[in-house]
């Protein structure tokens, strides 16, 4: 497993992580709603609130950029794992920023499912992106992420991933996808490349070494 990284503002981090013992951690698009709120209003300077006090501050869905804690550049939540490309801009914004999803959302399920202890696999992992190439092909494989996993029938409802937000379907806004899109000629452009990576990412995802030369550590 990739150790834990000491994070550098500026600098871009695939941070990732599964349920303990590979265990569904979103089990309905309810809980996906709730962990993708906590993406939202969790990113923030300001004192961490609950998550219901947060949602019913209508201020809060105004929040300035420069008020996070964190750029989230793509996002994917699966039933049992989740998969984020962000990039560090405030000293200690990635751990602040995990401390409280994983806290926040570990309370919400353990009281929803009436049950106590670990929700996640220890604390997360990280993997710096070390050049341009690795954070393209990145972004699709979490953007994708559904695709690279083969999710269907009752568990695609659950799963969620910033590729609509990438493709213009959506009017919600949490991820800084300039860094990406600002490569391509038109959304159309990078949906092409999107597809030509999965389709490489497809080929070599039973050999892990050379699934790591396109999208750099590779962990499930």
């Amino acid at each position: 497993m990739a150790n834990r990284e000491k994070f550098a503002i500026g600098e871009y981090y695939h941070i990732y992580n599964r349920g303990v013992d590979k265990r569904e951690t979103i089990k309905n698009p309810t809980d996906a709603k709730r962990f993708f709120q906590s993406l939202k209003f969790f990113n923030s300077k300001e004192p961490v609130k609950s998550l219901r006090q947060v949602i019913s501050d209508k201020n809060s869905t105004n929040r300035k950029v420069s008020d996070a804690l964190v750029e989230i550049v793509c996002y994917a939540l699966n039933p049992n794992h989740f998969h984020f490309l962000l990039k560090e801009i405030n000293d200690g914004g990635i751990s602040e920023f995990m401390k409280r999803i994983g806290g926040g959302y570990t309370w919400y399920f353990n009281n929803k499912y009436k049950r106590s202890g670990s929700l996640f696999q220890g604390t997360f992992k990280s993997v710096r992106i070390e050049s341009n190439e690795q954070l393209l092909h990145l972004s699709v494989y979490i953007n994708l992420n559904w695709k690279v996993h083969k999710i269907s029938g009752l568990t695609a409802g659950v799963e969620k991933s910033s590729w609509d937000e990438y493709m213009g379907k959506t009017n919600t806004r949490i991820c800084s996808k300039e860094i990406i899109l600002d490569q391509f000629k038109s959304d159309r452009d990078y949906k092409n490349f999107a597809e030509s990576s999965l389709r490489e990412i497809l080929k070599t995802k039973e050999d892990k070494r050379s699934l790591e030369m396109i999208i750099g550590k590779y962990f499930y």
